[in-house]
């Protein structure tokens, strides 16, 4: 698009009569894209790589490993239930994200970015922060566990080593061509897709006893002593709400910031306003399908009291689905197993180094980041990001002098916090953008719209909230107590808060923009372009195999 890359925040405001001019020296006060021809973005991301990034950062160490933890505390039905009201939540965001993105889905844009344009300054630095801080957060994390799987072979090789060799990977891997991390990240969400519904097929055959012992397992774990709820914290009802309650906030740690990792990619995306809609409906459905089953499985062919399930006593190095084949009697799958949940923690990190990088990218075109960061190599990736997203994933080294578990726990905790915090920031910026739309009677403009729209935004705004201010409530219970535990459940609020307050002090910004000043003009003529373009070069199918390709891709 030549000059047309540069997207100024500025509004066009030829229909008012009238023409506003930005003062570019204060671009990191307002949002201004600074796209500048050294700060380049390439566009070699396809379909099927943006589903694979985003489903590869949703399935990950929170299905394979967190949800132990969630059966071992709460038991098979609150993981169940937790996932599945998890992933109504994740459905209002994914589509509040999809309508902006899809709108606006120009190179370099972040979450940021349209919280500056559409709510104010101040709160998408915060938030921008928030999200690199997140991401890191979660890289380590996906380290930490990668640890713990390896661990289930051998613990003659020091831990340390096994979190260099992952970083290196993720390192080697974010540094080439966008493309072919795309295409490296298609074939290792492939390959845990497909473990994921060999899983579902051996659950189903293990419930009606077509494992080795022919033992029919059906709802066995469900019914026997402690049950399907394991009361948590205190007994009755109230024991078993709060393990529902438990299981639903932890259960936020394998979805947090995943929906984003569509957005984030959609200045890299080809075709992005036909492409991002279809991996946004696909994203939804594919993770109901995965997270609904698998969890199902998980309390069918595990007992929540089994012993080598990841917990606050145990150091396990298994997934609950690697355990389950050996209680079933399945010798050698579960190593061919363990192995397909490896490459599941190297997938989810990788794309969470990528998200991390594109963030902290954006924040830097965008002024609110060091220039440093928003330089970019032959090949358009925004190296400096990369490393330095890289290098405070070595937090995971944490893991060194503390148990797997805890620092697993640490880190689950404090990532689970600051993507709940993005939520509500994501929430906050579609509404406004959505009244600005109204404002402006371009509603019908939008190229992409989801339904029950804006009812269930406002819902899941204040559920989630709810869950943030939740999130810990375990330590205010006497017995319960833990400064380490209440720093990793509470830290992230004071420090969003903090960054937050002073770059609103600093600078001097308004509360919020007023509606008719919020510009939804700026970049649509660009996109609309580019998206008749696209329409004209869009492939056509001249056979089934073709269907079947494109429908995929």
């Amino acid at each position: 698009m030549g000059g047309q890359d540069e997207v100024g925040y500025a509004a066009d405001e030829a229909a008012r009569g009238e023409t506003k001019t930005l003062d570019r020296s204060v671009s990191n006060q307002v949002g201004e894209m600074n796209l500048d021809g050294g700060h380049q973005l390439e566009r070699g991301l396809k379909s099927r790589h943006i589903q694979f990034l985003a489903l590869g950062g949703a399935i990950g160490t929170g299905l394979f490993i967190g949800s132990g933890q969630i059966l071992a505390t709460t038991g098979p039905a609150p993981l169940f239930m937790a996932y599945i009201s998890m992933m109504l939540v994740v459905c209002v965001i994914m589509n509040d994200l999809a309508e902006m993105v899809t709108y606006l889905p120009m190179k370099g844009i972040s979450i940021p970015y349209f919280v500056s344009r559409f709510v104010e300054p101040s709160l998408a630095f915060a938030d921008g922060w928030n999200y690199w801080y997140a991401y890191m957060m979660l890289l380590a994390a996906e380290c930490t566990a990668g640890a713990i799987i390896l661990q289930y072979w051998t613990e003659a090789v020091p831990v340390a080593v096994w979190i260099a060799l992952q970083l290196l990977v993720v390192l080697f891997l974010n540094i080439v061509a966008v493309s072919y991390f795309g295409e490296a990240e298609f074939w290792f969400a492939s390959i845990k897709l497909i473990t994921m519904l060999g899983l579902i097929i051996l659950g189903i055959v293990l419930f009606f006893g077509g494992g080795p012992t022919h033992d029919p397992l059906y709802f066995r774990y469900w019914r026997d002593p402690p049950g399907a709820f394991v009361p948590y914290m205190t007994d009755g009802n109230t024991g078993r709400f709060l393990a529902y309650w438990t299981a639903f906030v932890r259960a936020g740690f394998s979805f947090v910031t995943s929906p984003e990792l569509i957005a984030l990619s959609a200045g890299e995306t080809v075709a992005p306003r036909r492409n991002i809609p279809k991996a946004a409906r696909r994203f939804i459905w594919r993770l109901a399908f995965f997270y609904g089953l698998g969890s199902i499985i998980i309390g069918i062919i595990v007992p929540n009291d089994d012993e080598h399930l990841l917990s606050g006593s145990s150091n396990a190095s298994a997934s609950p689905y690697v355990i389950g084949i050996q209680r079933a009697g399945i010798k050698g799958l579960n190593h061919v197993i363990n192995a397909a949940v490896l490459t599941s923690a190297w997938s989810a990190g990788n794309a969470f180094c990528y998200s991390g990088s594109r963030v902290l990218y954006s924040m830097a075109i965008n002024g609110q980041a060091p220039k440093l960061f928003a330089k970019t190599n032959k090949n358009g990736v925004p190296w400096v990001a990369v490393l330095a997203t890289v290098l405070f994933g070595c937090l995971a080294f944490l893991n060194v002098s503390n148990t797997g578990s805890t620092v697993f726990a640490w880190f689950t905790n404090i990532s689970t916090i600051s993507g709940f915090i993005a939520w509500i920031v994501v929430m906050i910026t579609y509404l406004r953008f959505r009244k600005a739309m109204q404002y402006n009677a371009m509603l019908k403009d939008l190229p992409f719209r989801t339904p029950f729209q804006p009812y269930s935004t406002y819902f899941v705004l204040f559920l989630v909230i709810i869950l943030t201010l939740t999130n810990g409530f375990q330590v205010f219970f006497p017995s319960q107590w833990s400064a380490s535990s209440f720093l990793a459940a509470y830290i992230t609020l004071p420090i969003f808060f903090a960054l937050y307050v002073g770059h609103k002090l600093y600078y001097r910004t308004s509360l919020a923009t007023k509606i008719p000043d919020v510009d939804v003009i700026t970049g649509k003529k660009e996109m609309d372009e580019m998206a008749e373009m696209d329409a004209t070069y869009a492939p056509v199918a001249r056979n089934w195999v073709e269907r079947c390709w494109f429908w995929v891709a």
